[in-house]
């Protein structure tokens, strides 16, 4: 269980309560939850330091490292930075952020937040080695995640790709960038047991479940379930990803694309990770053979329910009740998993309320990609859509905490803009160890200039 996601369980009463408070823009011990929803998009920023239009003008934001600042420090950066997280557990917890890079040449780097000094930790060691990295995760163990938001469909299995892969770097904190010579070798390590799918949101439950997706207009939800209990993880006498089972999540018979209602794992490995008889298994370029977890689920005894472009996942405790959330850009959708009870549903789309006008949202929300949750448990949408015109952050006000948008007083208000032109915002994370901080990137402006932006609340 992530730190997150323990301090949520903890405090689902408070949660509960902070929910169905108000929105209101005033300063002194502001919650990010204290908003007015802006009634339209901002236009272009001036200023690409401080490029976001917020509905509470209180918060604070300023530009914690760029691109641009890391090439002049000459350290290797190719751009395209996705999410964010945080050291979550362990020795000097707090003290880093871990970003990614979604380009032909991937990397990884990392921000002291008490020297704003960013470096980087991995890159890949020619372009097309690794690609698009998106995730970026905190595990409840210690390490940290991403993945590659590429593969291909192909009936007989992707045999062409060697992307698709999840991998672990073992050690985040204590890594030293590429640029010092001698220093602490960053250890990463692609973890095979998990299927080649492209990868983007990746979300741990309370038994320590592992959740993913497939990003593509028939992509699929999965859940994989390690052998190893959590403390033959905690105490290294097992590896999570040594052995488990993957799963793909079905409605009904699965030929219905985003259907709703309740659904089942059907597994696609047994509990050792092998994969079962009929699934496709492919041999990539670099002569790794592992299980392809996309086109498997388009065979009819493996045949998982399609999603369009399911992107990024958020766990959400709250009253007892643990709850999967999932976007799917191409369809402008919020889906909701309550785990406990095996149901899917739709918790917003463009019929859902617009806290500014009282109407439907309508095409006003477009593109949802990434996820987030406050220290209050609210949802927080993040829209890939172009900066300066109509790239927003939207608040789900969920008063009751439901798992829906129904109820009376209940939406999606416009939380914060981004004028930065050519960009959209990514990674939208909130500070679990400080609850007025959070990070938003900037990622592909027409500038070049992807910058990391921390946002404060007074």
């Amino acid at each position: 269980m992530s730190n997150l996601l323990r301090r949520l369980l903890a405090g689902s009463a408070v949660a509960a309560t902070a929910l169905a408070a108000p929105p209101v823009a005033a300063a002194g011990g502001v919650r990010f939850a204290d908003f007015t929803p802006l009634a339209a998009s901002s236009g272009p920023t001036t200023d690409e330091a401080r490029p976001i239009t917020f509905g509470n003008p209180h918060l604070e934001q300023r530009s914690i490292a760029s691109v641009d600042e890391q090439l002049a420090g000459g350290e290797p950066n190719t751009g395209a930075w996705d999410m964010n997280t945080i050291n979550e557990t362990g020795p000097h917890r707090g003290r880093y952020l871990f970003t990614p890079f979604e380009s032909g040449r991937s990397g990884i780097q990392r921000t002291d937040l008490t020297n704003d000094e960013t470096e980087t930790l991995f890159i890949s060691p020619q372009p097309g080695d690794h690609v698009r990295w998106d995730a970026s995760y905190w595990t409840p163990w210690g390490t940290y995640l991403t993945a590659e938001e590429e593969w291909c469909t192909a009936p007989g299995g992707c045999t062409t790709n060697p992307y698709g892969r999840l991998f672990e770097l073992t050690n985040p904190s204590t890594a030293d960038s590429v640029t010092e010579e001698g220093g602490e070798v960053a250890d990463l390590r692609h973890r095979n047991v998990i299927p080649r799918v492209s990868h983007e949101g990746v979300q741990f439950d309370a038994d320590l479940n592992m959740y993913f997706i497939d990003e593509l207009n028939g992509g699929s939800l999965y859940r994989y379930t390690p052998v190893a209990s959590r403390g033959e993880i905690s105490s290294g006498r097992a590896g999570y990803f040594d052995a488990g089972r993957t799963s793909v999540l079905r409605v009904g018979d699965g030929t219905t694309p985003n259907a709703t209602g309740r659904y089942t794992w059907v597994p696609l490995t047994d509990e050792q990770g092998s994969p079962l008889p009929g699934a496709l298994t492919v041999t990539d370029p670099n002569g790794i053979t592992s299980l392809d977890g996309r086109n498997t689920t388009d065979l009819p005894q493996f045949k998982g329910t399609d999603y369009q472009r399911p992107e990024d996942l958020q766990v959400q405790v709250s009253q007892g009740v643990e709850r999967l959330y999932v976007t799917t850009t191409t369809t402008s959708q919020v889906y909701v998993l309550d785990l406990g009870a095996w149901t899917i549903d739709v918790f917003a789309d463009n019929g859902t309320t617009d806290l500014a006008t009282g109407d439907a949202v309508g095409s006003g929300l477009a593109n949802p990609d990434n996820l987030a949750l406050d220290h209050d448990g609210n949802v927080y949408v993040v829209e890939d859509r172009s900066g300066g015109v109509d790239d927003d952050i939207w608040f789900a006000r969920d008063l009751n905490v439901d798992g829906d948008l129904a109820d009376a007083g209940e939406g999606l208000g416009r939380w914060a803009s981004n004028g930065t032109p050519g960009s959209e915002l990514t990674g939208l994370y909130f500070d679990p160890t400080d609850n007025r901080r959070a990070w938003v990137n900037i990622q592909h402006p027409d500038s070049g200039n992807d910058r990391v932006i921390e946002i404060t609340s007074p």
